[in-house]
């Protein structure tokens, strides 16, 4: 037995609860801590960039306690139409409820599955900006739960201690959001290949939901490709791929990637050439004639039992069909006569672990929780058999993707073990001195699943409606949008139906660990998915002088949100200070054990004097972080909002700026949200409380917008403004007011060199 292959075994020992995490957790991070790149040296000196993207997690549900970043201690949290703080939810019955913390080891919470998170649900939830309805569109599907607010959970420290130890040891960004206000597979699009829609009969359609994606379908280019056609190394791991099913029992859960690899959606990948997914044709070639047979051959006992034979028949005949079709189409034959450069394609796509004998299989571990005898299904091989082999063999590419297994994954459908994975890949890449010194670790989510987080995401105008914001120059934004009309053109049911924009999503956590990102700092700028496209783009342009460009990240996406360069710094040579890692951690034993404890608890209706507290002082709820600061990246904002007063046109006008002064060609642009928390009615006679407008300034531009002073209740404005980075303005007057030019600028003496 080799050592990786004993190591493997060792610790899949601890699901079974047979020893703790002592000796697992904290090393990878000690390790890496003591592995110190060139002095002086930067991220551009990295030659491997290692990407994982776990699934259904929101920040304040992961990280809302952590100290030093926008969590529960948020001073810029919103309002909501009720006046309440935007912490207090309240459902149909008008109960009011907070956020509260679920005990991840005594209780059942990550057994008791996840929460709506359809593009439905999530455009519910954020509902036009007022971020009032999370309760109500987030109500758990489980009949056992419905009652409980269950998106309003949270973990801390205690109940996370890997993740907390990463973000302590490493860069936690606290802006990064997810591309689309969807689910899993929309959002992982963007995440490879910067976009999710294209024309399709004549008009545009937006692959926002899960189901709009199948295998070896779709053709819009990813990143990968690029990668490929410009001879930059990469792979994509897994212990095995979806595509071919043929799972019973728990393997799947286990062993397979959970449809997180979005390349086996991609015709160019060719994923039904799969050794299992031929097979799987073939079985049905092999036993569907027999069983029609059969059927047909029955004398039904009366006029239903033939109807159901004759629809038995039909479908089974149409798998057939489909089955023979398939197989004419995919097979040892064909994938032969694929170009190199094809075969080359799907090979680096679905790098699977078929070099290890153990990894479509499972086994069962036994072991006692007290005097109660327990056991648990975990794999029986490796399932990082061959991203393992590489790095210890010197072969990890410029560009790694990893995908877990569903029961690594962090998803809520499964028992939270992810963090075990993103353990062992840490380890795996610290072993190596030689190795963690030129690589860079990105652990990402793909989207929040059901939970709550308390930053509406930033938000695109439309410029075929009227008052709804501003873009710079150059900006489309109809590529941003799904129209109703379409989607039922294109057969969604008009309750699941939703016209709005696609993004942003909800925010997510994102960690990244390596020699130029330690140090427990926070990185605020704005990102979401196709950030780590563009990180991609200039790493490998800036590195090995290429000039890769993803033409599908829309002029929007690129304006206001960053390429993560702003969470690196140059290696100081300094000394990491030692960090307060947990000794003890049997956290995948009592997880397993939690499996057999009660329902969370912690949670009840608010009273009017707690409601009356809490919009007083919202300070005055329960979840809140912990005490002290942390570092901050330096982030090339240079954001200007100057309000005045428009006598002319009876308006408040504000100037919305991204300066280049400070930063020159570094400077970024930035999404802004306007809202008035107080009544609004727009020229066409609608009225809102807290009706919200977006805006998008690309660097070195400015916009202006006007409020007409008649649209507020009672003649008076008030508008607040958010920005990134906890950038706020809040104007309030009337038109009696004297008229005053009351600016915000940076210092005059800041030097560009000093940025």
């Amino acid at each position: 037995m080799s050592d990786s292959r004993r190591e493997f075994l060792k610790k899949s020992m601890l699901l079974s609860g047979a020893a703790g995490l002592s000796s697992v957790l904290p090393a990878s991070i000690q390790r890496a801590f003591a592995i110190d790149p060139a002095p002086g040296s930067t991220f551009l000196d990295a030659e491997h960039v290692v990407i994982l993207m776990q699934e259904n997690r929101s920040f304040d549900h992961c990280f809302g306690t952590l100290q030093g970043v926008r969590g529960f201690n948020d001073p810029r949290a919103i309002s909501l139409p009720d006046k309440k703080p935007v912490w207090l939810q309240t459902n149909e019955k008008g109960e009011t409820y907070a956020p509260f913390r679920l005990d991840m080891m005594d209780t059942k919470i990550t057994w008791m599955g996840s929460l709506p998170h359809s593009r439905a649900s999530q455009v519910d939830a954020y509902n036009e900006g007022k971020y009032d309805n999370w309760l109500i569109a987030k109500r758990p599907g489980n009949k056992m739960y419905a009652s409980m607010p269950l998106t309003l959970g949270y973990y801390t420290r205690e109940d996370l201690p890997f993740n907390y130890a990463m973000a302590d040891a490493f860069t936690v960004c606290d802006q990064n959001f997810c591309s689309a206000m969807t689910s899993t597979t929309p959002n992982r699009s963007f995440f490879w290949t910067g976009k999710i829609t294209h024309q399709w009969d004549g008009i545009e359609k937006a692959h926002i939901r899960n189901d709009d994606f199948s295998y070896a379908k779709l053709d819009w280019g990813t990143f990968p490709e690029q990668l490929e056609k410009n001879g930059i190394d990469w792979k994509f791991y897994q212990n095995e791929i979806s595509c071919g099913g043929g799972w019973k029992g728990e393997e799947r859960a286990w062993l397979a990637n959970f449809g997180c690899n979005l390349l086996e959606f991609f015709a160019p990948y060719h994923v039904k050439f799969s050794e299992r997914y031929i097979a799987s044709l073939q079985a049905q070639v092999d036993t569907l004639p027999d069983e029609i047979n059969k059927l047909q051959e029955e004398s039904p006992s009366s006029e239903d039992a033939a109807a159901k034979n004759k629809t038995a028949v039909a479908k089974k005949q149409a798998a057939l069909d489909n089955a023979r079709a398939e197989l004419a189409k995919w097979n040892k034959d064909a994938y032969g006569k694929l170009t190199e450069a094809q075969k080359k394609l799907n090979e680096r796509a679905f790098v699977v672990n078929s070099g290890d004998a153990g990894y479509r299989s499972v086994t069962t571990m036994k072991y006692k929780d007290g005097g109660k005898a327990r056991e648990v299904t975990v794999p029986s091989g490796d399932i990082l058999h061959q991203f393992r082999k590489d790095v210890n063999e010197g072969k990890l590419p410029t560009v790694s993707w990893l995908a877990g297994p569903q029961n690594f994954s962090d998803h809520p459908s499964a028992p939270w073990y992810g963090a075990y994975y993103v353990s062992e890949v840490l380890d795996i890449l610290t072993k190596n001195p030689e190795v963690w010194k030129k690589t860079i670790f990105i652990v990402t989510y793909d989207e929040n699943d059901g939970y709550y987080d308390h930053v509406p995401p930033f938000s695109i105008p439309d410029n075929n409606k009227p008052g709804t914001g501003k873009v710079s120059a150059g900006i489309d934004t109809e590529v941003e949008h799904v129209r109703l009309a379409n989607e039922l053109k294109q057969g969604v049911p008009e309750k699941q139906a939703r016209e709005a924009p696609i993004g942003l999503g909800f925010r997510v956590p994102m960690l990244i660990a390596s020699p130029w990102s330690r140090g427990g700092k926070v990185c605020s700028q704005v990102f979401e998915h196709t950030s780590t496209l563009q990180f991609l783009e200039t790493f490998v342009n800036k590195k090995y002088d290429k000039n890769i460009h993803c033409d599908n990240i829309s002029a929007w996406r690129r304006a206001i949100s960053g390429d993560l360069t702003a969470a690196f710094s140059p290696f100081d040579g300094s000394s990491p200070k030692p960090l307060p890692f947990l000794d003890r951690d049997k956290f995948v034993q009592d997880i397993y054990n939690a499996k057999f404890k009660a329902e969370p608890a912690g949670f009840s209706a608010l009273g009017d004097d707690e409601i009356q507290a809490a919009i007083k002082d919202p300070s005055a709820i329960k979840a809140r972080q912990e005490k002290g600061t942390r570092p901050s990246a330096a982030l090339p904002y240079e954001l200007y909002a100057n309000g005045q007063w428009n006598k002319e046109q009876q308006a408040f006008t504000i100037n919305m700026a991204a300066g280049m002064q400070l930063f020159g060609e570094k400077a970024v642009g930035a999404p802004l949200t306007v809202y008035a928390p107080q009544s609004f009615t727009d020229e066409d006679g609608r009225t809102d409380v807290c009706r919200n407008w977006s805006f998008a300034v690309k660097k070195g531009d400015t916009l202006d917008y006007s409020w007409p002073v008649k649209g507020f209740e009672h003649g008076k404005y008030h508008l607040r403004l958010h920005g990134p980075n906890g950038f706020f303005r809040e104007f309030k007057g009337t038109a009696k007011d004297p008229v005053l030019d009351l600016r915000c600028e940076y210092p005059p003496d800041v030097k560009r060199s000093q940025a």
